[in-house]
C-alpha cells in the first residue's frame, strides 16, 4: 500500500505552519482537504495558506472553482486521487492538509455515490421549509429515521440533500451507506494536532480579529457583489456552499444590515468556537489518529519536532 500523510485537526490549531516544514522535509507538496479553501476570491476567512507560502511548497485543491459554483464531495476525491496518483509516480509521499472531516472520512471509509443535484427539487423542498419551519426533520424522520438521528434539526442544507436522496432513489439513505462506500486505496498516516480548548478558543478570536484587520469586511463585499452578478439574492442565502463558510455568511448579515460589525464579530467567534468543537467531536470517530498536544507550543519548528517521531516510527 502506498503512504499518505494526513495532518489534521481544528481550525486554527497551527496545521498550514507546520505542514510546510514537513512537506519541505519529505520533499512532496500538499493537498488541502478544506471544503472552503476549494473557492477562488475567498482568501483571509478561509486562512488560506499565503502567497508566500504557496511559492515554498505547491499547494493543490486550493483556488478550482468560482464562489457561485457548486463542488461535491465526490469531486473533491475524483481529483485528489488523481494528484495523489501522479506524485506517488514522483516518488513522493503526498501530506493531505485541513480539518473538514467529511474529505477525511471519504478517503480514509470510503464515500456515499447518491444521485446528482436536483436543484428544482432543492428550491421546492427549502420553500416548504420557509413556510413550515421543522417540516423537513419531521418528514425525514417519516422516510430515513437513522439518517434524520444523525443530523442536526438546523442543518437544513444536509435534510435537504437527505430527502433528495430518498425521493431521486426510493431507497433510504443510511441503506445507501452501507452499499456504495469504498475507501481510496492507500496506506493513511493520520496524524492530528490539537490543543487545550481554552488555549485554542483564544487563538481562534485571535484569528478572528486578525482576518477583520487584514480587509475580510471587504472580501466578503467583492465576493458577494461577484456572486449576484450570476445569482439573486435569495438564491445567493439559501444555496450556495461558498457563503456558508463561517466568517462570510455573518459578514453578509452586517452588509445586509441585520447586525452590526461588533455583532457580526462576536458571532464569527462564537461560530468558530462551536466548528472547532464539532471538528473534536468527528474526528473522535477517525480511527487510528496520531494526536500530538502542542498545548504551549506556539512555534512552527518546535511542533514540527514533536511531529518526527511519528513520521519516522
Amino acid at each position: 500500500m502506498k503512504k499518505v500523510i494526513i495532518l489534521l485537526g481544528p481550525t486554527g490549531v497551527g496545521k498550514t505552519a507546520v505542514s510546510i516544514l514537513l512537506a519541505k522535509h519529505l520533499n512532496t507538496e500538499i493537498i488541502s482537504s478544506d471544503s472552503m479553501q476549494v473557492y477562488k476570491h475567498m482568501d483571509i476567512g478561509t486562512a488560506k495558506p499565503s502567497e508566500k507560502e504557496q511559492q515554498m511548497i505547491k499547494h493543490h485543491m486550493i483556488d478550482i472553482v468560482e464562489p457561485w459554483e457548486t463542488y461535491s464531495t465526490g469531486e473533491y476525491i475524483k481529483n485528489v486521487q488523481l494528484i495523489i496518483e501522479n506524485l506517488q509516480k514522483e516518488g513522493k509521499i503526498p501530506i493531505v492538509v485541513g480539518g473538514t472531516g467529511l474529505y477525511i472520512k471519504a478517503m480514509t471509509r470510503g464515500i456515499f455515490k447518491g444521485p446528482s443535484a436536483d436543484w428544482d427539487l432543492r428550491n421546492e423542498l427549502l420553500e416548504i421549509e420557509k413556510e413550515s419551519p421543522g417540516y423537513l426533520c419531521e418528514y425525514l424522520k417519516s422516510l430515513d429515521p437513522m439518517a434524520a438521528s444523525k443530523i442536526m434539526p438546523t442543518d437544513t442544507r444536509r435534510i435537504i440533500r437527505a430527502l433528495e436522496v430518498c425521493l431521486k432513489t426510493n431507497s433510504v439513505m443510511s441503506e445507501l451507506h452501507q452499499l456504495l462506500t469504498q475507501p481510496l486505496p492507500y496506506e493513511f498516516i493520520k496524524i492530528g494536532i490539537t490543543r487545550d480548548r481554552k488555549e485554542l478558543y483564544r487563538i481562534i478570536e485571535q484569528r478572528v480579529d486578525k482576518m477583520i484587520n487584514a480587509g475580510l469586511v471587504d472580501e466578503v463585499k467583492n465576493v458577494i457583489q461577484m456572486i449576484e452578478e450570476h445569482f439573486s439574492k435569495s438564491e445567493l442565502n439559501s444555496s450556495l456552499s461558498s457563503m456558508q463558510a463561517i466568517g462570510y455568511k455573518e459578514i453578509a448579515m452586517h452588509l445586509n444590515g441585520e447586525i452590526s460589525l461588533e455583532e457580526a464579530i462576536a458571532l464569527v467567534k462564537k461560530r468558530s468556537r462551536n466548528y472547532a468543537k464539532r471538528q473534536f467531536t468527528w474526528f473522535k470517530k477517525e480511527e487510528g489518529i496520531q494526536w500530538i498536544d502542542v498545548t504551549g507550543i506556539y512555534e512552527p519548528s518546535d511542533i514540527f519536532q514533536k511531529m518526527l517521531q511519528f513520521i519516522h516510527a
